[in-house]
């Protein structure tokens, strides 16, 4: 009986030595989550039969270190959640292993080739919040779009003087307006043009504005402004449309938002001039947000939406299957995914540039390796000893 224990003995603690070389092996595997063998007692009735290893488990709920990498495909996650990726094969397996880049039709893949999934966009760059699919970044410049709008805050200084009616406003004429402002905005062509707005004080809490597109005065647009007794804008309502012709081009036609501005007793201020429009561009790389959201970036300074990717999640994560290439696939025990966005819910925020290390703590496993040895050469011990007691035995009779 001593010998089967003492043989159970063994056969548990390799096991076990083979979980302690898996993770000492894996200690520098990105994404790799350390294993346990977990031992239980073995009975018939109230006899003792030994050890048994009742489950090889995985620390999936621990996180590594995250390290950053310098390139901009390498991925994290900060949190909760699995990669989920499409392999060659066509399944659908899970990962934390966040060596992402592009292939040759512009695929985001990880280093076996499997294509990571999100959200795509449609044709108008909206996104598929419907549809789970392969995540793909257009390599198409990204043509000049006209500026249509423009968001403006400023405050204008209640205690500039009101300008005489006479002599009229002349953008010449320094002594005819109170401040000015100029804003780049761009034609059809992505041609860059300016449109300079005159602010000129006429009463107590009344302004207009005069907007000179390229310097040509003839026919500027002008609006009226008016703000209450607190300084808070009361007119206009509605944005200001300012038009101009543009040789060549489509004419331009955008929209002054002047929501937010003030008049109080301090120095002409602007906080904010923002308009839609730039040049053309040549995609120069691509740019993940902690929330998923996957963009191409320009030349010119903008960037395009091109997806969002998904993370996955399970009831019981620790009951995934571990497969080739430091990724898992799902089991009746772990349950089917739900699948959400990054930095949402329980799902973890995606770090960029970065890379998830091996959660092994080396230390722990060579000092649990040399309990190990121990464990087994105590259990060759009780064999070696039941021998020499059988030996024994047999040269009495």
């Amino acid at each position: 009986m001593s010998f089967n224990i003492a043989t159970s003995g063994l056969n548990a603690i390799t096991e076990q030595l083979n979980a302690i070389s898996n993770n000492i092996a894996n200690s520098n595997t990105t994404g790799y989550k350390s294993m346990r063998a977990e031992f239980a007692a073995l009975y018939a009735g109230s006899t003792p039969l030994g050890v048994g290893v009742s489950n090889v488990s995985q620390s999936i709920s621990s996180g590594g270190n995250i390290s950053a990498t310098g390139r901009s495909l390498d991925l994290a996650i900060n949190g909760n959640g699995f990669f989920v990726v499409r392999d060659t094969n066509g399944s659908t397996t899970y990962t934390r292993a966040g060596y992402f880049g592009k292939d040759a039709n512009g695929f985001l893949v990880n280093n076996l080739g499997g294509k990571l999934q999100g959200y795509p966009i449609d044709a108008e760059g909206k996104l598929q919040t419907g549809t789970v699919s392969d995540l793909q970044i257009n390599a198409a410049g990204l043509p000049a779009k006209s500026t249509s709008s423009v968001e403006f805050v400023a405050n204008l200084d209640a205690r500039e003087e009101a300008k005489p009616a006479t002599p009229a406003f002349d953008p010449e004429n320094k002594e005819t307006f109170n401040k000015s402002y100029t804003t780049q905005v761009f034609d059809s062509l992505g041609r860059e043009h300016t449109v300079t707005q005159y602010f000129v004080k006429t009463d107590d809490n009344k302004w207009t504005a005069h907007y000179v597109v390229d310097g040509d005065k003839t026919g500027a647009t002008t609006a009226e402004m008016q703000f209450d007794t607190n300084g808070v804008l009361i007119a206009p309502t509605e944005p200001v449309t300012v038009t101009g012709a543009i040789p060549g081009a489509k004419d331009l036609e955008i929209k002054f938002s002047y929501s937010g501005c003030s008049q109080y007793g301090s120095d002409f201020a602007v906080s904010k001039n923002k308009s839609d429009g730039y040049k053309s561009g040549e995609q120069t790389g691509q740019q993940i947000d902690e929330d998923g959201m996957v963009y191409a970036t320009y030349s010119n300074g903008q960037r395009l939406l091109q997806g969002q990717l998904v993370l996955a999640n399970f009831t019981n994560a620790d009951g995934l299957k571990s497969i080739d290439g430091t990724a898992w696939e799902q089991t009746n025990s772990s349950g089917n995914p739900l699948l959400g966005t990054p930095k949402s819910g329980m799902y973890g925020l995606i770090k960029s540039a970065a890379l998830e290390s091996s959660n092994v703590n080396l230390t722990a496993e060579l000092v649990e390796l040399m309990s190990t040895q121990r464990n087994y050469q105590a259990n060759t011990k009780v064999i070696s000893t039941n021998d020499q007691m059988m030996n024994a035995l047999f040269q009495a009779i």
